[in-house]
């Protein structure tokens, strides 16, 4: 995987248009002059987790001896369960958290809208297959949470001009996207753990 395929598929997978909405109505009880530094803060701490994650992530896996084929079988299977509620949400289970409070904190714009486990998921994936890359998958990662967090600063704007009918159409496009992502995931994993 280059640098460029591993930005791109962390950058799906944290899904920035598709939470669009959910940081809008999370933002809601905040003051409009608060708001940008409550998504600054909030895109700062999921990158703080999410770089603890990358270089922590693979001792836990070593620690339950977990091998590289389940790893990535599991995470095909993560990667494909979201991506299947990206394309058909549930009415009665939505994706949506809710927010306790006047501001949100922590939960749940940094964990898990942007640091979610779909991400940290994809990141356990990189670095085991190939720790001695970290350098470029931590760009990756850096760049992938640029992407995001530009879109996210943008939210309220975007919302407004895409529409509600145009933030859904384009999570069902990365939706399927994802799908494929996760389909080649689980066909790798099977590969390796036949030895073909």
């Amino acid at each position: 995987m280059t640098l460029t395929s591993a930005a791109l598929l962390l950058f799906l997978v944290m899904d920035p248009l598709g939470n669009i909405a959910f940081f809008v109505a999370a933002l809601k009880p905040v003051a409009p002059e608060r708001r940008r530094k409550v998504v600054i803060r909030e895109l700062l701490i999921a990158l703080g987790v999410l770089v603890f994650f990358l270089f922590s992530g693979q001792y836990a896996l070593k620690a339950l001896h977990i091998s590289e084929p389940a790893l990535t079988m599991g995470g095909g299977i993560i990667l494909l369960l979201i991506a299947l509620r990206m394309i058909f949400p549930a009415p009665d289970k939505p994706l949506r958290e809710q927010v306790e409070g006047s501001e949100p904190f922590i939960v749940p714009l940094a964990i898990p809208y942007v640091a979610g486990p779909s991400a940290m998921a994809t990141e356990l994936l990189l670095m085991s297959q190939e720790p001695g890359r970290w350098p470029e998958w931590l760009a990756a990662l850096l760049l992938a949470w640029l992407a995001t967090g530009i879109i996210l600063l943008f939210s309220t704007g975007l919302n407004k001009y895409l529409g509600e009918k145009g933030l859904i159409a384009i999570e069902r496009l990365m939706g399927m996207v994802l799908v494929t992502v996760s389909v080649e995931m689980l066909m790798n994993g099977i590969q390796k753990f036949l030895h073909l």
